[in-house]
């Protein structure tokens, strides 16, 4: 399960010509100085929004917040599984996250 998720996150982040995916255990995007998607050891994807955009990701898919090795991930998104399908609305807010994390203070 989680070798094939790690498969559909690199295939987006394939998609995203702005970053790259890093990690070998622990499986993430960043720019900036700053996380902005993981991969958890559950298999699920995190994105990192904005606050206006997590409340609307929340409200328009149901989305809770994201955990990584138990903890809460502050500003992030957990993806449901019910969006995997439509992979170029993923490409379009890894890329979206990627712009947030721009628009941030460089760290």
């Amino acid at each position: 399960m989680w070798e094939k998720q790690l498969e559909f996150y690199d295939s987006i982040v394939a998609e995203c010509p702005d970053f790259e995916r890093k990690g070998k255990k622990m499986i993430y995007t960043s720019a900036n100085g700053y996380m902005f998607t993981l991969l958890n050891k559950d298999a699920e994807i995190g994105i990192r929004l904005s606050k206006e955009s997590q409340k609307a990701f929340k409200e328009t898919y149901n989305a809770t917040e994201y955990r990584s090795y138990g903890a809460v991930m502050r500003d992030y998104v957990k993806v449901p599984e019910a969006l995997y399908a439509n992979k170029q609305l993923l490409v379009d807010y890894f890329n979206e996250s990627y712009g947030y994390v721009m628009s941030l203070e460089p760290k």
